[in-house]
């Protein structure tokens, strides 16, 4: 089934059409983005149950911007009627001319071209098996609350396990012209959702968790998926109650899918977004045309690279949805962009132009981020292997885009010796290094890939967006601690 179109956004659309009118009389360009987002946050655990709509993820808003030809100037607002439209545009009226007073000091003023425009009609919706609203909250709850109760049975060892859900579905209606050419109306209807499977346990003082996480551009059909998996990832927290202390070293390490992601979008996601070109804060801006990683390595970004959670037709400035190559068989090819900065750089925006909500501005931000696979085994991977680790489930990471340090959180390092996986796993682990010589060092690749998008990433002041990331295993020399 489609994802269907917004009632709100429906009935808002012929004043939508005015205003723009109105503003083109003013403006050579004017653009509207119109969005109607709601979510959904479903927790259960041992001693609590909790359903209500996500703080981020439900808005319903506008945001104007027009250009001058010299300037641009935004304004956002939450009420559009026929009695306010005059009053929008002497909002906009003000902020535009104010524009020239509130330069601070010291700084110079950036002259952007009005984008060139052509005429266009685009309607597009994602597809789903079960919408969560007509499910509805019960369901959802007893649903996971039902797996909760098989987690908590497999063993007494086990203090408690957490089955959380998310999904937002959205649509977003973008209406732009130019005075020049014809104007164009825009408009999208996604829903996703998300859930995770949360363990902890205990033996003595001995305390430790393990979680598994699920995704998709869709509906309530992801949470079958965690069904299927409460035994094996109650068996893993146990295993981590014998865990050990890696000793500090570099190895040789295979990393899995979700690893695989972490280092993708840590390592070469954030470095490459090109408003950090435009602030000087990314090295990656002198290495375009240079190699960075080893020949296996081809990533790519975009919403329209993979269909995941960070999947959509356009991006908040009217650009649609690309697949962008931004490394190629180990050569820093190019970055990902919003329209401003590529306005800025002189390049073709990328359409990662991306807004929390309606309130916030866009930055550019990952959406799709990934290594292509490649032609390796597991068994060969983890045989070429004298003395490493496998690597899996990542916790948590942070890069340094100016200096392309990387420091990551992994949960668990399965021992590899002599070709063989050992079963002794060591916990927690600390992924550091500099990124080009990570990434050079990736010598085998696995063929399948997988993404996966239960968290976000932040940006600016803290704003959230929906993202996956993902890759096949890889084999790389690591630093550990």
């Amino acid at each position: 089934m489609k994802v269907q179109e917004s009632l709100f956004i429906q009935r808002k659309k012929p004043l939508l059409k005015k205003l723009l009118d109105m503003l083109l009389e003013q403006y050579p360009y004017a653009s509207i983005l119109t969005e109607d987002a709601k979510s959904g946050n479903y927790s259960v655990s041992r001693k609590n149950m909790s359903v209500g709509e996500g703080e981020r993820g439900t808005s319903r808003g506008f945001v104007v911007k027009v250009s001058d030809g010299k300037h641009y100037a935004e304004y956002s607002f939450n009420q559009i009627s026929e009695e306010n439209l005059e009053g929008i545009c002497d909002h906009i009226r003000e902020l535009v001319e104010s524009s020239d007073k509130i330069m601070p000091e010291g700084l110079c003023e950036s002259e952007y071209h009005v984008p060139a425009g052509e005429e266009t009609a685009f309607c597009d919706s994602t597809d789903y098996e079960i919408d969560p609203e007509v499910l509805g909250d019960d369901a959802i709850l007893a649903h996971l609350a039902a797996i909760k109760e098989k987690g908590l049975a497999f063993s007494d060892k086990i203090l408690d396990c957490q089955v959380m859900g998310n999904y937002q579905k959205y649509t977003k209606l973008f209406l732009s012209g130019n005075q020049s050419s014809g104007n164009c109306m825009m408009e999208q209807n996604v829903m996703w959702m998300t859930g995770i499977l949360f363990f902890v346990a205990a033996k003595g003082e001995e305390f430790k968790t393990y979680f598994r996480t699920y995704s998709n551009l869709g509906g309530a059909e992801v949470l079958s998926q965690i069904d299927a998996d409460i035994e094996e990832c109650a068996k893993v927290v146990l295993e981590l109650l014998d865990s050990e202390s890696v000793i500090p070293g570099e190895y040789d390490c295979i990393c899995s899918p979700d690893v695989t992601g972490m280092i993708v979008h840590e390592a070469f996601g954030h470095g490459v977004e090109m408003d950090m070109f435009v602030k000087k804060r990314a090295q990656a801006e002198q290495y375009v045309g240079e190699r960075v990683a080893s020949d296996l390595v081809t990533m790519h970004d975009g919403a329209a690279a993979a269909s995941e959670v960070a999947t959509y037709y356009f991006d908040d400035e009217g650009t649609m949805a690309h697949d962008t190559t931004v490394i190629e068989k180990g050569i820093l090819k190019r970055g990902i962009s919003d329209l401003q900065s590529a306005l800025v750089l002189g390049t073709e925006p990328t359409g990662n132009g991306r807004r929390e909500s309606f309130r916030r501005k866009a930055y550019t931000r990952m959406t799709n981020t990934f290594f292509e696979g490649g032609s390796d085994t597991m068994e060969e991977m983890i045989a070429s292997i004298q003395y490493g680790f496998l690597l899996e489930n990542p916790r948590s990471g942070m890069e340094d885009p100016k200096n392309w340090g990387i420091q990551c959180m992994v949960n668990i390092a399965r021992e590899i010796r002599d070709g063989k996986l050992t079963g002794k796993i060591f916990s927690p682990i600390v992924l550091t290094g500099y990124v080009p010589d990570l990434l050079k060092s990736i010598s085998m690749m696995s063929e399948n890939v997988h993404l996966g998008g239960s968290g976000m990433c932040g940006k600016g002041y803290k704003e959230w967006v929906k993202v996956s990331d993902g890759g096949p295993y890889i084999k790389a020399k690591i630093r550990l601690g």
